[in-house]
């Protein structure tokens, strides 16, 4: 058990996750080529806890594994190994995970109103009895996250991307989910209209006291959604911790140059060391810890034997050799 599961009863409690995915060429290739299979590990190894009505955040350079996680937790993607257990929800049974994507211009379906849209949750999962009352609940979705009922008789491609990204916030609440996984909600979106979404996630977590598994590569973002931060590289999770005590006094060197990268308005000309090279292909991870031919204090130590995550005395999780406790 985690210190954050001694803390908080975890909605998600997730143990030694592996996902492996055949990126072999095609049979007949590999015998006529005399290549072996080729097996890519997408997530390693990974546990974490999400806390109830909390916020739980992975972030991450693009290509760590994160959106594979968002994906085996939602049921998109069976796992290799490992366990997910969902608490108990209002009703008794386990929580079901309900997904927000990336992209508002390709999550939508183009060819449906968008009262259709968020109303299929509603009728495939028999939460109404009428079309009355299928209708009732559209048009309440849709003041929820501050569109009009009359935009219900449109179609997406009339609407601008933060208003898409609300209709996408609309049919994830449609099947009154108790959990919440956000991939990247913001991402594809201006950074004004982004602040305007991610205040509407905030309002809507305290006002249905929603569970979130957040997914970004945006350390600012995180940072106001974020209980706890889980920082990815390479399919393993390198630092966890409560979020502000992360941005005070980061760990792990990977977690210290990801917030190297946030702008300072007070200071824009700071000396920074940025770490050179490369993300290692996953096809070909390195030996050893995962970060040690970008990190500027590895040691031999460093390449030749994986880190173990331990638990320091302030609840932070970390897998690095040289992090000390405070």
């Amino acid at each position: 058990m985690t210190a954050m599961t001694a803390q908080k009863t975890s909605a998600l409690s997730v143990s030694r996750l592996v996902k492996t995915f055949d990126v072999s060429a095609p049979w007949l290739n590999r015998v006529v080529e005399r290549k072996p299979r080729q097996l890519l590990q997408a997530v390693s190894d990974i546990s974490f806890d999400v806390p109830l009505g909390g916020c739980l955040s992975l972030v991450g350079e693009s290509g760590c594994g994160k959106s594979t996680v968002a994906r085996l937790v939602t049921g998109l993607y069976k796992p290799n190994g490992g366990e997910m257990r969902f608490a108990p929800g209002h009703d008794g049974k386990p929580l079901s995970a309900q997904m927000i994507f990336q992209d508002p211009y390709a999550s939508l379906n183009p060819r449906w109103r968008v009262k259709n849209i968020i109303a299929e949750p509603i009728r495939e999962l028999k939460l109404r009895k009428t079309k009355a009352e299928v209708d009732d609940r559209v048009m309440e979705l849709l003041k929820t996250v501050g569109l009009s009922a009359s935009d219900g008789d449109k179609f997406p491609h009339e609407f601008s991307g933060g208003q898409r990204q609300r209709i996408s916030i609309a049919r994830a609440l449609a099947g009154e989910p108790e959990f919440l996984v956000c991939d990247e909600p913001t991402s594809a979106l201006d950074v004004s209209v982004q602040a305007q979404v991610l205040n509407l996630m905030r309002r809507l977590q305290d006002q249905f006291g929603l569970t979130y598994l957040f997914i970004s590569h945006d350390m600012s973002v995180v940072r106001h959604m974020s209980d706890r931060i889980a920082v990815m590289y390479l399919g393993r999770i390198v630092e966890e911790g409560e979020t502000e005590a992360l941005f005070a006094k980061p760990r792990h060197p990977y977690t210290q140059l990801l917030l190297q990268t946030i702008p300072n308005i007070e200071k824009p000309h700071r000396d920074r060391v940025v770490a050179g090279g490369e993300v290692p292909s996953p096809l070909k991870p390195p030996s050893g810890c995962p970060f040690h031919p970008r990190c500027p204090i590895a040691t031999a130590r460093c390449s030749a034997e994986l880190p173990d995550v331990r638990t320091l005395s302030n609840g932070t999780r970390i897998a690095c050799h040289l992090a000390e406790d405070a």
